[in-house]
């Protein structure tokens, strides 16, 4: 349905079983989870789609080994189960990711968690040899049974130099562990959104409106590019809005303080060594002081992140100097022959988790789980209660909103009738894991398209199996290359808009595909893809000068990118 056709319908009827405000990952799971159980269900979003929190992910689908330091079995167990899952069920953007932890020690770190169950230890030290290999252990017998992937190994330091010869010669061991890369999670989260509404029409998801208030049955929504304000009646609402919890929770009126994000930040770098250096691997790596510094093959690219540091506003959040200053530190300390500089660097960003609101002495101690607030009664002054989605991960995004779920639909009074458990996400459908196999879909593809196998391998890289839905839209379209960016065309392009509910310039560049986090964005570029915009969209002369405007302006304070 598109955005005209679904804002007639809320003045139509604007009864709804359950608003979610905050199109995020949990947000977006739990509209599909919802639909797929037949709930009249609105989702909207001041913003893009997985534009805030989930959009800064470290592009890992993991349980979190170091949170059984803190004593969260039961985090790590649903998360490595979940991550397992997703593997399973969205193969086409989450891969097996082989991770390596270079360990410098032996018995470090051996009395952390005893001492900070205690309460006598209030920061967290480099962990040794001894202490990740009964994490290890315990990691691998979380999902013993599910077998998706390969146990861990131990590797000596000897056998590691041989393995990777830029490593830090001081090492002691290296130990390599499984867990999911998430390669575009963005694309993840835009087409689990797509799958809930193609096949559920009481199932509407609307990017750049916002919320206004509530009170008593209403709640009064803003479109963010007219200023048209809507009253919706919802049965239940459910603010999943992230870090914004406690904000939007104050612009129904209410007070609470649920949310004690932190901000983590990361580097995208392009560094040819540094890439050779780590192959397929995740390096994990600890530095005295307790802090995790990953480095992750991203594409072509290395992804580098990520800090842990206490935010008042989640909109303040950016990647600070200092922040890079110590990324680059830490990678020198991993591989110390390997020059890592400013001028690599060709994106920046920069998220706020939405953790829970704690006492906790350090970030690290503030638990990575998730939970339901829920605020109802006279006494809030609406008739509907609120559940508010505290915490949790990207990689749990689907055992959270079914949890949601499970709540909503005993509020509703009504069953479940299907799970998502099993569910394939978009692309992710069908999709052929064997070479041959695919390659006789992609050779069927071409012989009624006219589109080469190359160029269908690259949109299969993309899209998955969806990979037949583009090519028939492509081949019906006079589809040349991007004379900028010839890996695309301009057919893909005004596909992603036509399908993806591309709004904004920044939309298509940041979320609907890869090519500004990848440091493929230069001006030429962004004015191509404006004309393009422009000509689908209906924009005028005035609306796409904004555009390009507004992309660049937001790529320099954001990401650190000068157009």
């Amino acid at each position: 349905m598109k955005r005209t056709e679904i804002l007639s319908s809320l003045k139509e009827s604007p009864n709804l079983d359950i608003l979610i405000i905050g199109a995020g990952v949990n947000g977006i799971a739990t509209f599909r989870d919802l639909a797929l159980n037949d709930v009249n269900v609105l989702l909207i979003d001041r913003a893009d789609f997985a534009s805030g929190a989930s959009a800064a992910s470290s592009h890992m689908a993991h349980g979190g080994i170091r949170y059984l330091e803190n004593g969260e079995f039961r985090l790590v167990r649903e998360a490595v189960q979940e991550r397992n899952r997703m593997l399973k069920n969205a193969p086409h953007i989450v891969h097996p990711l082989p991770t390596t932890i270079p360990i410098f020690k032996i018995f470090s770190g051996l009395l952390n968690a005893p001492l900070k169950f205690f309460n006598f230890l209030d920061r967290p030290s480099e962990r040794g040899a001894l202490v990740i290999k009964i994490g290890l252990i315990f990691y691998d017998a979380f999902t013993r049974k599910q077998k998706t992937v390969p146990k861990h190994q131990f590797t000596s330091r000897k056998k590691a130099l041989m393995r990777w010869n830029r490593l830090n010669p001081s090492l002691r061991y290296a130990a390599t562990y499984y867990d999911g890369a998430i390669t575009e999670p963005e694309r993840l989260a835009v087409e689990m959104l797509l799958d809930a509404e193609a096949d559920h029409p009481n199932a509407r998801a609307l990017n750049y409106i916002s919320l206004e208030g509530g009170k008593l049955n209403f709640v009064t929504l803003k479109d963010e590019l007219t200023g048209e304000l809507y009253d919706v009646r919802p049965r239940l609402l459910i603010n999943a809005a992230g870090p914004w919890i406690d904000e939007t929770n104050a612009t129904l009126g209410l007070k609470a303080r649920f949310i004690g994000g932190t901000k983590g930040s990361h580097l995208v770098l392009a560094n040819s060594e540094l890439r050779a250096a780590i192959g397929d691997h995740e390096f994990f790596f600890e530095n005295d002081d307790g802090r995790i510094v990953l480095i992750y093959p991203l594409h072509d690219k290395v992804l580098v992140g990520t800090s842990d540091i206490p935010i008042e506003n989640p909109d303040d959040a950016v990647c600070t100097e200092e922040e890079v200053d110590y990324f680059l530190e830490m990678i020198e300390t991993v591989f110390p022959d390997i020059s890592v500089t400013r001028g690599q660097i060709v994106f920046r960003f920069s998220g706020v988790r939405p953790l829970e609101y704690s006492g906790a002495k350090t970030t690290g101690q503030i638990s990575r789980d998730h939970t339901i607030q829920v605020l109802s009664g006279v006494w809030t002054g609406q008739n509907y209660p609120i559940y508010s989605l505290v915490g949790g991960k990207w990689t749990s995004f689907r055992a959270f909103a079914e949890q949601v779920t499970d709540k909503s639909l005993a509020f509703l009074g009504m069953e479940r009738k299907i799970s998502t458990r099993d569910l394939a996400i978009g692309g992710g459908r069908n999709y052929e894991r064997r070479q041959e196999d695919r390659k006789q879909k992609l050779e069927g593809i071409a012989a009624w398209t006219n589109l080469s196998l190359d160029r269908l391998g690259e949109l299969y890289q993309r899209y998955g199996t969806r990979v037949e839905e583009v090519a028939m839209f492509i081949s019906d379209s006079k589809d040349t290359s991007l004379e900028s960016l010839p890996n695309y065309s301009r057919g893909e392009i005004v596909f992603l808009a036509k399908k993806e509910k591309v709004i904004h310039l920044n939309d298509l560049v940041l979320r609907r595909t890869n090519i500004a986090k990848l440091g493929m964005l230069t001006r030429p570029l962004l004015v191509e893809l404006a004309d393009i915009l422009a000509e689908t969209l209906g924009w005028s002369d005035k609306r796409r000068n904004t555009e390009i405007a507004r992309t660049v302006d937001l790529m320099a304070s954001k990401h650190g990118v000068m157009l």
